[in-house]
């Protein structure tokens, strides 16, 4: 088989809904997707759904199909890519307290999210001097793309979101006044969240990226975008670009940040065990391990195989996303 040609569907999604009943779905949901040989991760809360999965177009078309069969996610939609390789290694359905973590109870998206602004209207806003245009993804996301004139919260986890807007409205911050303030994420997710955020606090003119980075790149035109480099994904592709082609980036399989150039030609980077974010972190122990880990799944790509190698005791992975996008909570 051409290993090059897209065979496997990567689907995006999520929905701010009511589910009181959220954790009888997990066993049902996690049945169909086994069944249908779709791997990824959905993750299910009082507040909604949120996930990606990932495999052949008629299992994922099957997960969508029963979805969509609870009226409750009627208004469920999602994003899709093609790739040539499965980007995720096993399926999980977890139940959380949250879909996106954000740690501020009483927000609810589902009715109090900030006005939708289509990919085709965003340029238009962003341009507006008036506007502050923040970029409510975190620190390692934002380092390898975003928008011109974005603020960077410099933040490690959304749960940090709060706390910047606390300091930034503050006399002499970007959010004193309460301005006007268009937000972006990947996917969509965090906006409708951060948004909540803000109008809870008593900003008026609030608004958001309909479909989040991803719908922009896949809807605008390269020649009239706005955007500058790659986007962050939390699966195998590591990161997008304009029309969803593959980026330039690989992921440290120690650490799991994104490498670029820069970072792939460092000596401190050696595949599998270590890179400039994470060298020096490990013991030597630790670091034999990950070596071992590395040749494992190169003898398994030889045969045609997977190697799932277990995380090492003391490696957590620096951003495994529960607090992130849809998909987020995916480690491969």
């Amino acid at each position: 088989m051409d290993t090059d040609t897209p065979r496997f569907l990567t689907v995006a999604l999520y929905q701010f809904v009511d589910l009181p009943d959220f954790a009888a779905l997990r066993a049902p949901l996690q049945d169909l997707c086994d069944a249908q040989g779709v791997r990824g991760m959905l993750l299910l809360a009082p507040e909604g759904i949120n996930g990606t999965i990932a495999g052949e177009e008629p299992g994922v078309r099957a997960v969508l199909a029963w979805l969509h069969g609870d009226a409750r996610f009627a208004r469920l939609q999602h994003k899709e890519a093609y790739a040539a390789r499965m980007p995720f290694y096993r399926m999980r359905v977890r139940l959380k307290r949250e879909i996106v973590t954000l740690g501020v109870p009483g927000l609810n998206p589902a009715r109090n999210a900030g006005t939708y602004v289509k990919p085709q209207d965003w340029n238009a806003l962003i341009a507006d001097p008036g506007v502050v245009v923040v970029d409510t993804r975190n620190d390692y996301e934002v380092g390898i793309g975003s928008f011109a004139r974005a603020v960077n919260p410099h933040t490690r986890t959304f749960a940090e979101f709060p706390a910047w807007v606390a300091r930034e409205s503050e006399p002499g911050g970007v959010l004193a006044g309460k301005p006007s303030v268009a937000m972006f994420c990947t996917g969509g997710i965090r906006c409708e969240k951060s948004t909540a955020l803000l109008r809870s606090q008593g900003f008026d003119d609030v608004y958001h990226l309909e479909g989040g980075i991803l719908k922009y790149l896949e809807t605008v035109p390269e020649q009239e975008s706005l955007w500058h480099g790659d986007c962050f994904v939390f699966d195998e592709r590591v990161s997008v670009g304009h029309g969803l082609a593959p980026g330039h980036h690989q992921l440290c399989r120690s650490c799991r940040m994104p490498l670029g150039d820069a970072e792939l030609q460092s000596p401190h980077y050696v595949p599998g065990v270590s890179c400039p974010y994470c060298h020096g972190t490990r013991t030597p122990e630790q670091e034999r391990a990950l070596a071992e880990r590395e040749r494992q799944m190169q003898l398994a790509a030889l045969r045609g195989a997977e190697h799932i190698g277990a995380r090492q005791p003391g490696t957590p992975a620096r951003h495994t996303g529960t607090d992130d996008e849809p998909h987020g909570d995916n480690t491969p």
